[in-house]
């Protein structure tokens, strides 16, 4: 048995993040000043592709990725730029945001209902 649930954690980390709705981060999908962080693994990828010139970072590797002295560090993370990071529904972009706020990261924000409400509100999307 498990002592956190993970109905918990994502209760937790929603109470300490921002979440962005899907309205909201259609209308700023061109703005250069926004990085759309793209947390699923490369398979989720390759089945729905991801929206136009997202940063792809999978949740197991996103500590790695964000930090600049990490192994796989992408520079364009620690720019500056508001991060906004996805996933299939919502939930993983949650955590992985929460993990980004405990690494000191402050631009960063989850888009609610991930990929899945983006193509549902017909946001672009490459395949």
């Amino acid at each position: 048995m498990v002592e956190r649930e993970f109905k918990q954690m994502l209760a937790e980390a929603n109470a300490v993040i921002e979440t962005m709705a899907v309205q909201d981060a259609l209308a700023v999908v061109d703005d250069p000043e926004i990085v759309f962080v793209d947390v699923r693994e490369t398979v989720e990828l390759q089945e729905s592709g991801a929206i136009p010139g997202a940063v792809h970072a999978p949740r197991g590797f996103l500590e790695f990725i964000v930090d600049p002295e990490g192994p796989m560090h992408q520079p364009v993370l620690a720019s500056g730029k508001l991060l906004i990071l996805y996933c299939g529904t919502g939930g993983r972009s949650a955590l992985a945001t929460k993990t980004l706020v405990d690494m000191g990261v402050t631009n960063v924000v989850s888009m609610a209902g991930g990929i899945n409400a983006w193509i549902e509100a017909d946001g672009p999307v490459d395949k």
